[in-house]
């Protein structure tokens, strides 16, 4: 592998570009935090909804949808495909809903919600908790991919002629040295620019990612003859092709048999029919929250708010995996006894691609690491200073002293996650029990939109209960001994259960939210639904919301429209036309059903 001239070009192009775009938006977003965390409202859907997409398009998604094609073949994504449900449901029930609350991050939601000290400590706890600690161990999952993409491009990479450099007691590889270095100029570039800058960079950011990642599947698939060279490589693994699990009443909640992945009705039932809902996960939480509720916020309007988050699940679910599909299987042709599968995907890339296009390549893996980089950093500060910063340390300042609070904020955080990153192996495991620990908050998350009476104490509730249950399934002591990895459907299905009884428990007997409260609250969302009857009866000046059996319509049908969208690209892809035109078809009909749904549900245009 060589990286020839033009390949630099190409890459300090786009670094210039970048930066450019920053520096053009610096100055409307230094005016305040409203444009410097959500662009002033003003975001079109298809750049909100494109730059959703790019942060989600981190430099390890392609390496890790590589390593389950490896173990499962294409039924393996549905271990991921399966949270499309969730965001559809977004979609339909809390895009309009999101950009009507009229905040700024979704921990000052606690704030319009909720009332008295439990808000108060919830909503510090949560700019913690989330701002800080998870956003940081988030970031320094990433680099932690771009190190292995560095390592395998440049295995003799060094900093000042060394191969490595102690700092503090840290041992720092030349590797995650350079990625600091591109933490840095990420720092810089979204510190000046805020979301607005952000966004578009992203946009530019998800257009080269995409570019990189055909191209690469491309000369791929072509390597090894085409699509029939690729199915006749693989004719001794079909299994590899098939777009759905094997569903089978083992004991055991997931296996491999010949490497199909089989899943027990327990593991398929915890999947697709409670994980999408229960859990709380980056980029996918139920209802809403994160970078994808801050880009809602963000749009011009409700209608923007809504199409952005739907664009962004259909080019998420159904547009982007193919070229990592494709480029995964070659690999898998390739590459058949590489220890590290992941790492195969950055081969290809280092022996198959041209001069110019490795070159492209390359930047659009640095874009798809500085998109998502870029975006946790704004959304991260955004918690940092609007949740903990303004309404416990300093109170009552400026606009500007905010904005540029939030400026030095962004390094500090890049510093901590970059320490992490040297701790990565002791935090993966801990990444785990969170994820595994998130299982029963999703139902609050969701409830606490439609139904008066869920108050901050469920929500609290519903955040630490796990934790009291999870050492007992864990623990060989009391019995159970379960495995994260082996027992995961059992263990969240009893998390969820545990947690729900505690918050409906807690709910209950504590009092509900003060009914001045959840009038503002009403008055600004209306979201209308039977949970808040008793609140709409005591405000008959105040619209709220109707017309849930054709918003339940469309989830059923926008989930379909994706679903059936990725299955006939796919099949079109292999050359199976019949079942891909008749997916398509489905589609389609699916779409012109949710057009149609949506005029009779209409718009509703608010001031700001």
């Amino acid at each position: 592998m060589h990286v020839s001239q033009l390949d630099w070009l190409i890459i300090i192009a786009y670094f210039i570009f970048s930066f450019g775009i920053s520096f053009y938006y610096s100055k409307k977003a230094g005016k305040d935090t409203g444009n410097f965390f959500l662009s002033g409202r003003s975001l079109p859907w298809w750049i909100a909804g494109t730059s959703m997409v790019a942060t989600t398009f981190a430099a390890d998604t392609p390496l890790a949808v590589t390593e389950l094609i490896s173990k499962n073949g294409i039924a393996g994504n549905w271990l991921w495909w399966n949270m499309v449900f969730g965001g559809i449901l977004t979609v339909f029930f809390f895009a309009r809903l999101w950009r009507r609350a009229g905040i700024l991050t979704d921990a000052e939601f606690v704030d319009i919600r909720y009332d008295g000290k439990p808000a108060k400590f919830l909503r510090g706890f949560r700019a913690v908790y989330i701002g800080i600690l998870m956003n940081a161990i988030v970031i320094a999952w990433v680099n932690l991919a771009m190190v292995k993409v560095l390592t395998v491009m440049f295995p003799d990479l060094t900093i000042f002629g060394l191969h490595e450099i102690n700092f503090l007691g840290l041992h720092l590889s030349a590797h995650l040295i350079y990625v600091g270095l591109m933490m840095l100029f990420v720092a810089i570039y979204s510190s000046m620019s805020g979301l607005m800058g952000v966004s578009v960079t992203d946009s530019f950011q998800f257009v080269m990612a995409m570019t990189g990642s055909i191209a690469l599947a491309y000369y791929a698939v072509k390597h090894i003859g085409g699509i029939d060279g690729l199915k006749d490589s693989l004719s001794n693994q079909k299994w590899l092709f098939d777009f759905i699990p094997d569903i089978s009443n083992a004991d055991v909640t997931q296996s491999t048999d010949n490497g199909v992945l089989k899943l027990s009705l327990t593991a398929l039932f915890t999947y697709l029919g409670v994980q999408w809902w229960a859990s709380w996960y980056p980029g996918a939480e139920p209802g809403g929250g994160g970078y994808i509720a801050q880009r809602m916020m963000s749009a011009k309007d409700e209608k923007h708010s809504l199409f952005a988050t739907l664009w962004f699940n259909i080019a998420h679910y159904a547009l982007r995996p193919w070229p990592w599909i494709l480029a995964a299987m070659v690999a898998l042709v390739l590459y058949p006894d590489a220890s590290d599968k992941g790492a195969t995907y950055v081969m290809l890339i280092r022996d198959l691609l041209p001069s110019g296009l490795l070159g492209l390549m390359l930047a659009a893996f640095f874009a798809a690491y500085m998109s998502t980089l870029a975006s946790q950093t704004v959304w991260g500060t955004s918690y940092i200073i609007n949740d903990l910063f303004r309404p416990f340390l300093k109170p009552g300042a400026s606009e500007k002293y905010y904005v540029k609070i939030s400026r030095i904020t962004t390094f500090i955080l890049m510093f901590i996650a970059l320490i992490i990153t040297t701790q990565i192996t002791q935090i993966s495991q801990a990444w785990q029990l969170i994820l595994v620990a998130s299982g029963g908050i999703g139902l609050v998350l969701i409830l606490r939109w439609f139904w008066w009476r869920i108050n901050a104490w469920s929500e609290i509730t519903a955040m630490v209960a796990p934790y009291f249950l999870l050492p007992f399934l864990l623990n060989d002591k009391f019995g159970f001994g379960l495995s994260i990895g082996k027992d995961y459907p059992v263990i969240l299905l009893s998390i969820v259960a545990w947690s729900t009884f505690w918050w409906l428990i807690v709910t209950f007997k504590t009092r509900p939210t003060p009914e001045a409260k959840l009038k503002s609250f009403y008055t600004k969302v209306h979201p209308g639904g039977i949970g808040w009857k008793t609140i709409d009866k005591k405000l008959p000046e105040v619209e709220g919301d109707k017309g849930f059996v054709l918003m339940f319509a469309n989830w059923f049908f926008g989930s379909l429209m994706v679903i059936f969208t990725l299955f006939g690209i796919g099949k079109f892809i292999f050359k199976d036309y019949g079942l891909s035109f008749v997916f398509f078809g489905i589609a389609l009909v699916s779409g012109f059903l949710i057009v149609r749904n949506m005029k009779k549900i209409g718009w509703k245009k608010l001031a700001e």
